[in-house]
């Protein structure tokens, strides 16, 4: 049985998580997610969706 869960709920929990038991607090998830949307216009997006693709597909174990 296959389960599909995005990687936005995925890096959520770890958010979550984070703030609620490692004390991180509130503003520094939002400033690495707005850092991320700065970082999705610049020339590095494709590196880190190809590097994210990699990754999962290493964990799924669908690797070529």
């Amino acid at each position: 049985m296959t389960v599909s869960l995005p990687l936005v709920f995925v890096l959520g929990f770890f958010a979550w998580g984070a703030v609620k038991f490692l004390g991180v607090r509130i503003w520094v998830v939002v400033l690495i997610a707005l850092f991320g949307f700065f970082l999705s216009r610049t020339f590095m997006a494709p590196a880190v969706e190809s590097g994210t693709r990699t990754g999962v597909d290493v964990i799924n174990g669908s690797h070529d």
